[in-house]
């Protein structure tokens, strides 16, 4: 299949990229070696002056595509090559490729004779793509708010490894370049020239015209780039000079403050950085070629990329969605205008769909049609909303406290207070008015929804759908099937997900479902070892040298004591006597109930917080109350201890078959509560780890702390028989 078509407007080639069997580019083999022939054709041809790369679609491309890696690596591994190597071919051969581009067949030595190449964006071009940009004379995008442009690879276990990483640091200079590089900024056309990432932004109309007429009035030096001209000096120094040599500490101490050193690819990409500043801009690229090899081939980027590309995108496409016909909703009625449901509105209403917002009375009901406009309002301010779409998705938003408004929804989002007799009561009055073949969805964190459907008179119409707050800001979504739901409800929640942009997981009923049941048993077990004396600073350090993004002690200052009360409370009279207390207990009650600390809400929980509710330290007096121990625990102990009160639960969630498919499980885990990244997850943790040694591990803390950390069943069985978790149980169309 044909990926480019190649034309000519008098001096100028237009090399336009439309891949026919894909709705988004992606840089492939084919599209490479494709590419590579026309770029050719073009350096042949003496009555060019140059080209146009540019694309047929509303975007460039979404980069290089990551499933084509994990081909590339088992095609050589089945055939007993090294895979290192097939894997360094494909990387080589992409820098090569834009590295002709770049020098566009300049003589080596004058640097004299080059063709310009000019690159022409319609929309968003990503990591791989926006690299092809990168190694283009000049930069143009079109006028498209809605585009993103940068290097996204950071964020799935990689880093700019086409050429990226030594162009943007040359460009840039180190600490101009880490925003993009280290955390995979992504901005606008408008941000993106301000940032001098792109040169012009022009209107979509005149995008190609434009990047001809700069073509066609080129100058023999605009075929230079500053890099490879005599005299040239990266900005802000290199790392071997004085100034440069600062400022890369700098950049260093900046990249273990924010990853604590767990991630490969922030360490191999600052190597790249570092060597290639060292070295001529041929060298460099053969330098990070290299050092993007080595990523490939480590496990934890290609666990990362397993769960954060692979699987996500299977998830987001339906992998899990029963075969029905198409649930696009039309009105959802939200129950509950409080900050919950005032989020939800506020996706759904911007998604398109047409929202009821109903509460007790018009005030309250007005009052989340209000928060709905502040965060439109949010928006504004941070000009990703204009005036006229907030017009346009806040009059979407009808706020009632009349139940009959809900008439004509075709799906319900209960979003009331976490309490059996107070949502049943909603189920029965909503019920009375809704449409027969409306489905109905509850938002609760923790109460089963099982029992919660025996209020409904359609349970094979009652699911649980819990959002994660804030709604506005966290991408998973858990889809909770309860003993009678049925498949329309279930591809009616997941429909209702994607239409508003975010990552569903679904799984069976059970209390807590998944997510819950596994972050409770980190913040707990954090409060137990408060409880037992061990020093606070060492456990919410041991978090973050997990790759944890929040510290547990924090995390729960963020959700709230005053919720941690009120699930433990909750928990503990709908258990009764089968409620087995913990040290945690002992400190959420003394800090909520004897000491007025709800967390972050009131300024004050584990942590103190200013006026403007800045956290500051943690609290001094908390080892008045809890007296630090003697003797402290070694860190590994303590990291053990908060990853496995996690990982067993995710695994007892997949033994009891609460959670079916452990690629949810994984993705589920990073985007829910931030399971340290860099591991691909807790059940991919325990493959890297080697079930074996988890097993050793949970031996070793059982016997010193209790059966809550014994090995499960399950667990068990892998271990003895030599096997992993996605060995198992990963689907065969997922192998990453």
């Amino acid at each position: 299949m044909t990926n480019w078509k190649y034309t000519t407007e008098g001096d100028v080639a237009i090399i336009t990229w439309d891949m026919g069997d894909r709705s988004m580019n992606v840089m492939t083999a084919d599209v490479i070696r494709e590419l590579d022939a026309h770029v050719d054709t073009v350096l042949a041809d003496d009555s060019l002056k140059g080209a146009v790369i540019t694309s047929a679609k509303a975007d460039m491309g979404g980069g290089v595509d990551l499933g084509m890696l994990a081909e590339i690596k088992a095609q050589a591994a089945s055939s007993g090559g090294h895979v290192g190597e097939a894997l360094f071919g494909f990387v080589w051969a992409l820098h090569s490729l834009y590295r002709k581009i770049e020098v566009g067949g300049a003589d080596p030595k004058t640097k004299k004779g080059g063709k310009v190449f000019a690159a022409a964006t319609p929309g968003t071009a990503l990591g791989g793509v926006f690299e092809l940009l990168l190694a283009c004379h000049r930069r143009f995008a079109a006028e498209n708010p809605k585009a993103k442009l940068g290097l996204p690879e950071t964020l799935v276990g990689l880093f700019p490894g086409a050429g990226g990483t030594t162009r943007l640091v040359r460009m840039l200079g180190v600490m101009g370049a880490a925003d993009y590089l280290l955390q995979g900024k992504l901005v606008n056309p408008k941000k993106a020239k301000a940032g001098m990432l792109i040169d012009e932004v022009v209107p979509q109309d005149d995008l190609v015209a434009k990047a001809v007429e700069w073509v066609k009035g080129s100058a023999e030096s605009d075929a230079v780039k500053a890099w490879d001209a005599k005299g040239y000096k990266i900005p802000g120094g290199a790392p071997y000079t004085p100034q440069g040599f600062q400022t890369f500490l700098g950049a260093i101490a900046m990249t273990h403050g924010k990853t604590a050193g767990v991630y490969p690819q922030t360490n191999a990409m600052l190597s790249a950085v570092y060597e290639g500043a060292l070295v001529d801009m041929d060298t460099a690229l053969r330098i990070e070629a290299r050092w993007f090899t080595s990523v490939l081939m480590d496990p934890r980027s290609s666990a990362m990329i397993r769960s954060l590309f692979v699987n996500k995108q299977a998830i987001e496409k339906g992998a899990r969605r029963p075969d029905m016909p198409d649930q696009k909703v039309k009105s959802v009625g939200i129950i509950g205008a409080g900050m919950m449901g005032a989020g939800i509105a506020f996706v759904s209403a911007r998604a398109g769909i047409d929202v009821v917002l109903v509460d007790r009375d018009q005030a309250a009901a007005d009052k989340g049609r209000a928060s709905v406009e502040e965060l439109l309002d949010q928006g504004v301010k941070r000009k990703k909303v204009t005036e006229d779409q907030k017009a346009e998705i806040l009059a979407r938003v009808t706020a009632t406290a009349d139940y009959a408004g809900m008439s004509g929804c075709d799906l319900i989002v209960e979003a009331v207070f976490e309490d059996p007799k107070i949502k049943a009561t909603v189920t029965e009055a909503t019920e009375a008015v809704i449409p027969e073949d409306a489905i109905f969805a509850t938002n609760t964190s923790t109460l089963p929804i099982t029992g919660l459907a025996k209020a409904s008179k359609r349970p094979e119409q009652f699911i649980g759908i819990h959002f994660f707050s804030p709604v506005h800001k966290m991408n998973l979504v858990e889809i909770i099937k309860g003993e009678q739901t049925g498949d329309i409800a279930v591809a009616k929640a997941l429909d209702f997900v994607r239409q508003i942009k975010k990552t569903p997981i679904v799984v069976n009923d059970a209390r807590f479902f998944y997510a819950n049941r596994c972050i409770i048993p980190y913040l707990n077990e954090a409060m137990i070892m408060v409880s037992e004396g061990v020093k606070p600073a060492l456990i919410e350090n041991a978090a973050k040298q997990l790759g944890m993004p929040v510290a547990p002690l924090q995390l729960t200052d963020e959700t709230s004591l005053e919720l941690g009360h009120r699930i433990m409370s909750a928990t503990k009279a709908q258990m009764g006597d089968a409620y087995v207390g913990t040290g945690a207990d002992d400190v959420i009650t003394k800090l909520y109930e004897g000491e007025g600390r709800a967390g972050r809400k009131n300024g004050k929980g584990f942590y103190d917080y200013d006026e403007k509710g800045k956290r500051q330290n943690l609290w001094p007096d908390l080892g008045t109350h809890f007296p630090i121990a003697d003797e402290q625990p070694e860190l590994d102990e303590v990291k053990n201890r908060l990853v496995l009160a996690q990982v067993l639960e995710a695994i007892r969630a997949k033994e009891e078959n609460v959670l079916v498919d452990i690629r949810e499980g994984d993705v589920g885990a990073i985007l829910g509560w931030g399971f340290a990244p860099w591991s691909g997850g807790p059940l991919s943790w325990v493959d890297l780890t080697g079930p074996s040694e988890v097993v050793a591990i949970c031996d070793a803390l059982t016997a010193k702390y209790g059966p809550r950390f014994t090995a499960p069943d399950l667990l068990k069985d892998i271990a003895a028989k030599g096997e992993t978790f996605y060995g198992r149980f990963q689907p065969k169309q997922a192998a990453a």
